[in-house]
């Protein structure tokens, strides 16, 4: 029996390439612009007259700003098409750094950011619902590989960038630079995207609205401050946020048309990638703030060169997570999560440890594993997780990916910075040194991400175990009765032997023809010996022409769609294409001689409806998933009656 199947579009498909690449533009700005600007509050803070309690705000409003907009980004992703959705959305992006860059005090400065934050807020989860709905189904976990590449790139990178700029102009600058960044943005995004998304129009519900807002704003809040403020108003917010979460969550059961649907989170698969992809991203946001930390302000390394020492890794992981999503593809997540999650606990520790002894070099070797972990788990276990829910439900698991990505930069960028200033403030009341003081701190908190990578193992290996188990939901007495039928005869007993096969230089015209003809949905493709090479279905032909024009959505395109040019220019190349281009190249196939249990459990774990029965090389049958159905229905009635 062959590999795994992985079909190939008949030619590199460039519109879903260049709304990849949009998408991927959108989520790079949306986590750049989380740290881009916190680089400069020194500056900010000596020209425009305000204290560190005070431009602390332009971090915290930001935040909260973009986790009330990620569960509205559901409703709007469905309620309008989603050009002028993306090109609104970019251009809050660019409308708050103009007002930014022109501020002459606080205020003004606060109002740009919030709107920033709005525009944000919305991006990342429209540009992963756009990369869902382009995405070959083959392909995912390569497509969201890129997708986690920008999302460890963009907070990482922005440090360096700011550190540039920063050493040659002021802090406006950082405002017209993301401004420019924004609007080319929205200009790609006018220029390549198309309306794409499956849109239902839904009823927003203002309550939940209010609800979901108070909820994230005061958890948030609350978990931000409770360091690095007062701890009864960060207890009290949280306390509020969780009353009005429960709240949504109850109000949600009782709507027809739910502001986010909840379902999600009753598919085990599906919670627990989100609480491994938060559990990944926590590392990032917490090890970028507290390292450059501790080599300024402890050994006194000028800022663009600890930003430098972090450079090694970000790149890294920009070639890492793209390698990642393809290991998921074709080998799923049971091997590339653990394997993220064990850098993290082992390296994290190892960065903590050695950071006040190292020299830069070996601080950034030894930092690289620590972010290619998490390069190595964010797009493998979105794309794992996301997989899990039925096509209609995406909008909303993006939704509750996206906040868990709020939720995330939030505790790694507070409470593990908040542990590592109590833990340095209890050392040097104790009387320790400075450096001994900080260099303890460090320690403690890498044995905290450390811990932090150790239970993201534990459920990596849970994760593991899910993925290895056949699925259960097939027609239902071809899996049911596997072991009933294992003593039964050979699959030669009930497979079709009147089979329809296809050359490899036939044309998918031709294989349309056949399937009409003969009332089938695909066929083998055979080289001159008979030998099967590979398998066309009428979905690999649909899947060819969707991934390269994003207006068809099914067969009957072909009906309303007959009027666009692009449509039919890319019709008529793909029917030219010989069917060995598109066809899937590793198919799996049965023998002869296997019983029907076996061949029972081939379809069921690989999800297929119909398997090639080979004699040798030579295919001499084919084996149905309702061939086997009615073998155990009829024996079932057959003892019945007896």
């Amino acid at each position: 029996m062959a590999a795994d199947t992985t079909a190939t579009p008949a030619s590199a498909a460039r519109k879903p390439a260049a709304i990849l690449a949009v998408a991927a533009f959108a989520a790079f700005l949306a986590t750049f612009n989380e740290t881009f600007l916190n680089v400069g509050f020194a500056p900010i803070m000596a020209d425009l007259g305000v204290d560190v309690s005070a431009v602390q705000w332009l971090a915290t409003a930001y935040m909260l700003g973009a986790a009330v907009m990620v569960p509205v980004s559901a409703f709007a992703y469905r309620s309008f098409p989603t050009r002028p959705l993306f090109c609104a959305t970019a251009a809050l992006l660019v409308i708050g750094s103009v007002i930014g860059g022109v501020a002459t005090n606080f205020a003004v400065l606060l109002v740009g950011r919030i709107v920033q934050a709005l525009g944000t807020g919305m991006l990342i989860p429209i540009g992963m619902n756009i990369t869902l709905e382009i995405a070959p189904r083959e392909k995912l976990g390569t497509y969201m590989g890129i997708m986690g590449a920008m999302t460890t790139l963009g907070p990482s990178s922005s440090v360096i960038l700011a550190g540039l700029i920063l050493a040659v102009a002021n802090w406006s600058m950082l405002l017209w630079v993301f401004a420019g960044l924004s609007a080319l943005c929205l200009l790609a995004g006018a220029v390549i995207l198309r309306d794409i998304a499956h849109l239902t129009h839904p009823r927003l519900d203002a309550a939940s609205v209010a609800l979901i807002g108070i909820a994230l704003i005061g958890i948030l809040y609350g978990v931000s401050t409770v360091f690095s403020g007062s701890a009864p108003v960060a207890c009290v917010a949280a306390v509020v946020g969780v009353v009005a979460l429960m709240l949504f969550v109850r109000r949600q059961g009782t709507l027809a048309e739910p502001l986010i649907d909840l379902c999600p989170l009753a598919i085990p698969p599906f919670t627990v990638g989100v609480i491994v992809n938060m559990l990944s991203l926590l590392t990032i946001f917490a090890m970028n703030i507290i390292v450059p930390t501790f080599m300024q302000s402890v050994l006194g390394t000028e800022p663009l060169v600890a930003s430098l020492t972090l450079f090694p890794a970000i790149l890294c992981s920009c070639v890492v997570s793209p390698l990642a999503g393809r290991i998921y593809d074709k080998q799923g997540p049971g091997i590339i999560l653990p394997a993220g999650f064990l850098c993290i606990a082992v390296f994290s520790v190892l960065t903590g440890a050695f950071i006040a002894t190292a020299s830069p070099v070996v601080l950034a070797v030894i930092y690289i594993p620590v972010i290619c972990g998490s390069a190595l788990v964010i797009g493998p276990v979105q794309s794992f997780a996301l997989s899990k829910l039925p096509f209609e439900l995406n909008p909303h698991g993006v939704t509750i990916m996206s906040t868990g990505f709020q939720i995330a930069g939030c505790i790694g960028s507070s409470v593990f910075t908040g542990v590592y200033a109590a833990v340095s403030a209890g050392a040097l009341g104790s009387g320790a040194p400075f450096g001994d003081a900080c260099a303890q701190a460090m320690l403690v908190t890498g044995i905290l991400v450390g811990a932090v990578g150790l239970v993201g193992l534990a459920l990596a290996l849970w994760v593991r175990g899910q993925a290895s188990k056949p699925s259960i939901k097939v027609a239902g007495s071809a899996a049911a009765a596997t072991d009933e039928l294992a003593a039964e005869p050979t699959v030669s007993a009930i497979m079709k032997t009147e089979v329809y096969t296809l050359p490899e230089t036939a044309l998918v015209a031709e294989a349309l023809e056949l399937f009409t003809a003969k009332g089938i949905s695909g066929a083998p493709v055979v080289d001159g010996a008979g030998r099967v090479t590979g398998f066309i279905s009428d979905g690999d032909v649909m899947t060819a022409v969707a991934d390269q024009v994003p207006s068809f959505k099914s067969a009957w395109s072909f009906i309303v769609e007959r009027e666009n040019a692009d449509f039919d220019r890319t019709l008529r190349e793909t029917m030219a294409a010989p069917v060995s281009s598109i066809a899937t190249k590793n198919v799996i196939c049965v023998n002869v001689n296997d019983d029907m249990g076996k061949v029972a459990r081939v379809l069921s774990e690989h999800h297929l409806k119909k398997a090639p029965v080979l004699d040798g090389d030579v295919m001499v049958g084919v084996i149905n998933r309702s061939n086997i159905t009615g073998y155990a229905v009829r024996r079932y009635l057959s003892e019945q009656r007896t």
